[in-house]
């Protein structure tokens, strides 16, 4: 069905065709206060086609599968690729690739969708059950998701490429309820975790063995004292360092934000290209790379939506900006390596240019060995708020949970943790990297993005880490 579709559009006139074909299934299960929420057990199926003609792409899909439908599909982009080329223009270059025929599977244990619906629900209605043990706890929440996809991708210069990936997460969250005020906590971070893999990573997490202490640590802020106000050393734990990596790094990096190409949901970039290779990003210790190959994380695949291979990009090397998310299109025009950072949301979108796993590199040591080497500090962690500008530049962020670093010791807990920064200058102030052993591939399985939105699985590679004369306990 791809091929007759590409053929199809390149007889209407396409000088460039590419199809997928797309089955997805996805399942959910969630859970309230012993009882099992909602379940929603859902699959789709269509083909989606881009044509380029001169200067201008046309994109159809179609939710019926045949080839009848894959041939219309085809007429009908090349034909508004044409008329969008009535708007002239320079001829669209693309960016060469591997022409290759192969076929991608995500490594994985257990199918989660062989995994029966009973066990699941037995799995989050128990979750919530041991969470409302804990004297206080007023709402609990627990829940499961998996995605399985099928891709099949081909394109007039030859490509003809199959994938399988499949991608489980988990989440849980305890809320206390005082005279004035509520306090949560979540665990693995804020809207769960999520990596690509099968039910093995539902297992890894073992939300019932960590439920006694997320619900006493709900409680215990109803009563503990707030933030204080200040300039402080700052140590973010991973999962929010992760968020931190993704607002203020992973979208001003992608390519058709800094070309002006795409502003829509979350604005445009401060970056600008004829700085890339020179722009002081950070300290010497920001080593932050796009690496679509790493092992379980969410960003991880065989190829972008343009059949491009996945691979590792450096995006800041020892502080300096040196590289960018693009596709094809955008490579070209900037003289840049294509990255394999394109991928749509579903069979029905256009692929656009999306962060893979944009993550921070390890450093060496431990949390507890710069915690013992803070003299006055807050260490933050779990996202719970989050605001930055459209051109990702100053941003302020609230945490769930803090707690005091006095001459290297961690002390009283502290509530409603926030802090504040301009993009490079917060960079700049990073002065410790936790090593390898507690660096962990976070994922983002909600990152919106274009007109109509969609919605992409993202990676950040994040080990706690230390920030210098950070700006904390700033009221919104």
């Amino acid at each position: 069905m791809a091929r007759r579709a590409v053929e199809a559009a390149l007889a209407g006139g396409a000088d460039y065709a590419d199809a997928r074909v797309v089955v997805l299934r996805h399942q959910s299960l969630s859970a309230r206060n012993g009882d099992l929420d909602s379940l929603v057990d859902s699959e789709q199926a269509g083909l989606g086609i881009r044509a380029l003609h001169g200067s201008s792409w046309g994109f159809y899909a179609v939710a019926e599968l045949g080839n009848a439908a894959a041939r219309r599909a085809g007429e009908r982009a090349a034909e508004i690729a044409r008329a969008s080329a009535m708007v002239s223009g320079p001829k669209m270059p693309l960016a060469d690739v591997p022409v290759v025929t192969d076929r991608y599977e995500t490594p994985h244990q257990e199918d989660p969708f062989s995994i029966s619906t009973g066990e699941k629900a037995d799995l989050v209605v128990g979750v919530t059950d041991l969470l409302r043990e804990t004297e206080g706890v007023a709402l609990a929440r627990a829940g499961v998701t998996f995605w399985d996809t099928e891709k099949w991708f081909v394109s007039s210069q030859g490509h003809e490429i199959f994938q399988h990936l499949v991608e489980s997460g988990c989440g849980m969250s305890a809320m206390a309820v005082g005279e004035d005020e509520t306090q949560i906590r979540s665990y693995p971070q804020s809207f769960g975790q999520f990596e690509t893999g099968g039910y093995e990573v539902v297992r890894r997490w073992d939300m019932p063995s960590a439920a006694p202490r997320i619900a006493e640590e709900a409680v215990a802020l109803l009563r503990a004292d707030p933030c204080p106000s200040g300039e402080m050393d700052l140590i973010l734990e991973g999962s929010q360092l992760a968020l931190q990596i993704h607002e203020s790094v992973g979208h001003a990096i992608e390519l058709d934000r800094i070309l002006g190409w795409e502003a829509a949901f979350a604005g445009t970039s401060f970056l600008e290209l004829p700085n890339l290779g020179s722009f002081r990003y950070g300290s010497d210790l920001m080593n932050v790379t796009a690496d679509a190959t790493l092992p379980g994380a969410l960003g991880t695949f065989g190829y972008d939506d343009e059949g491009t291979p996945a691979q590792r990009v450096d995006i800041v090397r020892e502080g300096v900006w040196v590289g960018v998310l693009s596709g094809r299109d955008s490579a070209a025009l900037a003289g840049v390596n294509p990255g394999g950072m394109v991928r749509a949301d579903g069979y029905n979108r256009l692929p656009m240019v999306r962060m893979t796993n944009v993550g921070l590199l390890p450093g060496s040591g431990s949390l507890e060995e710069i915690i013992a080497d803070t003299r006055r500090g807050v260490l933050m962690s779990t996202n719970r708020s989050w605001s930055i500008d459209d051109k990702r530049l100053n941003f302020q962020f609230g945490c769930e949970i803090a707690w005091e670093i006095v001459d290297g010791r961690k002390g009283r807990m502290l509530k409603n943790p926030t802090y504040t920064g301009i993009t490079p200058r917060f960079w700049a102030s990073l002065d410790r990297v936790a090593g390898e052993e507690e660096w962990v591939h976070w994922g983002t399985p909600n990152c919106g993005k274009g007109q109509p939105m969609q919605v992409a699985h993202t990676g950040h590679s994040a080990a706690p880490a230390r920030f210098r004369n950070v700006r904390v306990g700033v009221r919104a």
